[in-house]
């Protein structure tokens, strides 16, 4: 199915004696660490990409719970193949973040390598910006910190 100029993000995550974890996937196709992420098919709502994708790239459960997140970016659109694609006038892909817990991950080809990492050190293994935002708002979300201005992403 033709690809829609949007984008999705996935932070599967779980709960541990230890504390909050998440699961760091490591692509194949280029040197990056980053949560599941992909593309919107055309009709698709950014729920449902955010489910298929969870379960194509990560074996996620398709009836587990996702929480959409407010953490939102934008993606330069030359980092998609479709772009060639879409009208001439889309130069950057919208990205909405969603979180789900799981207890375990089972990769696909588009990753080689996963880590459970706490947060200190998924913020620092993550090579995306909007990887970093979805995942401070998980963390507020389910451990809130104080509600005054602090480094979002600590001294790492």
């Amino acid at each position: 199915m033709p690809r829609a100029p949007l984008q999705v993000l996935v932070v599967p995550y779980r709960r541990t004696h230890a504390g909050l974890e998440v699961a760091v996937l490591h692509r194949t196709d280029y040197e990056a660490w980053q949560f599941v992420s992909g593309g919107v098919e055309l009709g698709e709502s950014t729920g449902e990409a955010a489910r298929r994708e969870g379960f194509e790239e990560a074996g996620i459960a398709r009836d587990a719970i996702y929480l959409e997140l407010d953490a939102r970016a934008m993606v330069p659109a030359c980092w998609f193949p479709a772009w060639a694609t879409w009208p001439a006038d889309i130069l950057v892909v919208p990205e909405h973040a969603f979180a789900v817990e799981t207890a375990e991950i089972t990769l696909s080809a588009e990753h080689d390598d996963v880590h459970w990492l706490g947060y200190a050190e998924a913020v620092a293994r993550l090579r995306f910006d909007s990887n970093r935002v979805a995942l401070w708002e998980l963390r507020e979300r389910l451990e809130p910190g104080p509600r005054c201005k602090r480094t979002a992403f600590e001294d790492i």
